[in-house]
């Protein structure tokens, strides 16, 4: 097992660009486990994040995930689903002191909302999603999509 630690700063100027360091990190990777603490004098959110190598001596295709589109246009059910799925995020995040995109980010959400997984083991076809969240969410994500 690996140990990455990232610096999240809170700083408007910083956030977006570290959020998408942290994010590529998080799909390039497959994650074990994860720490993070808020930095007061510093202003940011300090990221331990354990993780394992892909095995590239196997080398084998792994089918896509699932992933939807920014510009896609949501129907009327899937803007429902996803206004569910964000406030429980968020909820969810202040709950456990995280950033929400810690739980879910908005791409990850637009994507349930067009996938509509019925068992928690199709959430794996989405890209985001692997064992921790959905050992962590997937009940009540599936909760949600079905309750809409």
């Amino acid at each position: 097992m690996k140990v990455k630690v990232l610096k999240i700063r809170i700083d408007d100027s910083f956030i977006r660009t570290d959020q998408q360091k942290l994010d590529k990190f998080l799909a390039d990777h497959q994650i074990v486990k994860f720490e993070s603490a808020f930095i007061r004098d510093e202003e940011c959110w300090s990221v331990i994040l354990y993780y394992e190598d892909r095995n590239p001596i196997l080398n084998e295709e792994k089918p896509e995930k699932y992933s939807a589109n920014n510009d896609e246009e949501l129907n009327t059910d899937e803007v429902k689903i996803l206004d569910s799925l964000r406030l429980w995020r968020n909820t969810k995040a202040k709950e456990q002191n995280l950033p929400s995109y810690f739980i879910a980010t908005n791409k990850e959400l637009i994507s349930i909302a067009k996938y509509k997984p019925a068992k928690k083991e199709e959430l794996q076809e989405i890209k985001g999603f692997g064992k921790h969240k959905i050992e962590n969410y997937g009940e009540e994500i599936i909760g949600l999509v079905e309750s809409v």
